[in-house]
């Protein structure tokens, strides 16, 4: 077991693939806390589905992936909390209007561009074979300008995620911060949704928190264990999915799947002693 631990390691596409998806899943799990708590969970599969139209349209025009898909994700994570803030169209009908649309206009583009492609493939379910350098590159430069903000701000974003009208009363700029939150896990998404998939990348953003939430109440305690068992998910996911020969994002969230069953019965058991 320790040699082939060993001998994985000794690849240079696992050594990308671990550096990356270390990073943006401690990026993911601390972001998840307060899009769970904020109710803004599903915000992460409709920038994903965004994602999706880019690389298409980056596929095709053979662009740069990474490049084109960072600015206009951002620009529609902008777009989105914009339109939830809207009394008109409120926040699941605005996320469900966003992925459909660029669901629907991703598929159109593929078909034009020569229907699915393995590499349009591999965007959607991951691959931990397309991290070339310079994507490891930017990827960690990004990741940890997302985890330093999270960081600085982290006070700010405790407020605006627990009682966002307090925040507003003792001077806090709650929409700045909103918007803070929606650009982080933008460029989150995008840095996981190659290697994760862009159909399974949110499930980085939702699993590890409402896993921690199962045993964990208080706020920091929660984001320490999401930290944690996001982290460790991706690497048993990630061992797993070279060692059964099975998509790495598949293998990432099953890994997450399991571990959520597993706390939840902890937590039940937990309550009941309690008691």
């Amino acid at each position: 077991m320790i040699d082939t631990i060993y001998d994985l390691l000794s690849l240079t596409f696992i050594q990308r693939a671990l550096i990356v998806g270390i990073l943006v899943s401690l990026s993911a799990s601390l972001l998840g806390v307060s899009l769970v708590l904020k109710r803004y969970s599903m915000i992460g599969d409709g920038l994903s589905h965004v994602g999706f139209c880019t690389l298409s349209v980056a596929a095709v025009m053979n662009w740069t992936p990474l490049y084109f898909s960072i600015p206009v994700v951002v620009i529609a994570a902008f777009l989105l909390l914009r339109l939830s803030e809207n009394g008109k169209i409120k926040g699941d009908a605005a996320t469900a209007l966003i992925t459909t649309s660029s669901l629907a206009i991703g598929v159109i583009i593929t078909s034009l561009g020569g229907g699915m492609t393995t590499d349009v493939n591999n965007y959607m379910f991951g691959s931990i074979l397309i991290m070339s350098e310079s994507d490891v590159k930017l990827s960690v430069i990004l990741s940890v300008c997302v985890l330093t903000l999270f960081v600085v701000f982290y006070n700010r974003l405790l407020a605006v995620t627990f009682d966002e009208s307090f925040a507003k009363a003792t001077g806090i700029r709650a929409n700045l911060y909103n918007m803070l939150l929606a650009i982080l896990t933008a460029l989150t998404i995008v840095l996981g949704m190659r290697m994760m998939g862009t159909l399974l990348i949110s499930g980085l953003i939702v699993f590890p928190a409402l896993t921690s939430m199962g045993v964990f109440k208080r706020f920091k305690a929660v984001i320490i264990c999401s930290a944690i068992v996001s982290v460790v998910c991706f690497i048993v996911g990630l061992f797993s999915s070279y060692i059964f020969s099975t998509p790495a994002g598949a293998s990432v969230v099953v890994a997450n799947l399991i571990t959520f069953i597993i706390f939840r019965i902890i937590g039940t058991i937990c309550a009941k002693v309690k008691k």
